[in-house]
């Protein structure tokens, strides 16, 4: 095959994102950009510019940005970009407020919701204080064992908004592979997904959590997230509670977001595991910011309004990267479960329903 299989609209590229940056990029640089070609040329020569347009373009939402884009740039490791900047990684994805959709989920066949933006602030809200109550503070870790649904959206920035890291895997991991990520890390709280759908089937995980707090020690409550069943027996698990216990004394309000230096850890993910223990790899949050700013408005096009959709778990770095498109006002389009079940046009049939405009 010699031609594409689509190419788009000469209308299609002038409204895009990517030919709009590239002419604030021409106005600060006094350079012609005539493809893309010349403007990663660019982007490689001239990196404090091109990081300071894509900051500046993107809009980051930041206490302060500070004067300077990179220092110590011929040192690697070593490099530090915005080395005086301070934000809040949550508040960049929380900056549309409405009555608009911000989080759709289908968990296969059997559970369907929705979340407006304003009451994604609402839950965000309301977490964020049930763990600032428990003690959370900066550089805390907050897991999740948890299923790709709005509560783990919601926990992440609840945790983010307060400067606590965040890190998680998918209900389908054994207790070994949960205790050989998160025994590392030494977690105060963990999210725990009570159980899941797959192709039909309903799996019980609620077994495993006595071992993994067991073998955690460091973890000082367990909040259990209800899916498949509205209130499963708690007897018995030291430190579990209820996602709606946890969160209940806290009214929503405005949500206070603390801002951390532009190289605090956001993030902590995780190699394969086949040479050994997963080793532990950690994401800052003002460089996953404005990477993931980059990748979805120049790369990806996403705009407010736009309904994305990536099919991944809470174990895949994909997931991490489809929740920061709320920072583009994008809508999230979540999925749990086979996307086989209960027909292969699963996914296809989410995609035309919810009128999906990135897969």
């Amino acid at each position: 095959m010699n031609e594409p299989l689509w190419r788009p609209s000469a209308e299609r590229v002038a409204a895009s994102q990517l030919t709009q940056f590239m002419r604030l990029a021409a106005e600060r640089s006094g350079r012609a950009f005539p493809d893309f070609a010349a403007l990663w040329r660019w982007s490689v020569e001239d990196v404090e510019g091109f990081w300071d347009a894509v900051w500046d373009f993107c809009g980051v939402v930041a206490e302060t940005k500070g004067g300077r884009v990179l220092a110590d740039g011929d040192k690697m490791p070593g490099a530090r970009f915005f080395p005086e900047a301070r934000l809040n990684f949550a508040e960049n994805l929380l900056r549309t407020r409405g009555a608009g959709d911000a989080i759709l989920f289908r968990g296969e066949d059997k559970v369907r919701r929705r979340l407006s933006w304003d009451e994604l602030h609402a839950e965000v809200s309301r977490l964020q204080q049930a763990l600032d109550a428990a003690g959370v503070k900066p550089g805390d870790r907050v897991a999740g064992f948890v299923a790709n649904m709005p509560e783990a959206v919601i926990a992440m920035l609840a945790s983010a908004s307060l400067g606590a890291i965040w890190s998680s895997c998918s209900p389908d991991f054994g207790v070994q592979g949960v205790v050989d990520r998160f025994g590392q890390i030494e977690p105060r709280i963990l999210f725990f997904v009570e159980g899941y759908f797959y192709n039909g089937k309903v799996i019980d995980c609620l077994p495993r959590l006595p071992e993994i707090l067991k073998q955690i020690p460091s973890i000082e409550r367990a909040v259990v997230i209800p899916y498949t069943r509205e209130l499963p027996a708690l007897s018995g698990i030291e430190k579990a509670v209820f996602w709606s216990e946890f969160l209940g004394p806290h009214p929503a309000r405005a949500i206070a977001f603390a801002p951390q230096p532009f190289n605090h850890p956001l993030y902590i993910m995780y190699s394969s595991g086949t040479t050994g223990v997963p080793k532990c790899i950690v994401h800052g949050a003002g460089g996953t910011l404005i990477q993931h700013l980059k990748e979805h408005r120049l790369h990806s096009d996403i705009k407010p309004g736009d309904r994305a959709f990536y099919f991944t778990t809470c174990g895949w770095m994909m997931w991490n990267w489809l929740v920061s498109g709320l920072g583009s006002g994008a809508t999230l389009l979540l999925y749990d479960g086979s996307p086989f079940h209960p027909s292969g046009m699963a996914l296809f049939d989410y995609a035309e329903e919810e009128g999906m405009t990135f897969f």
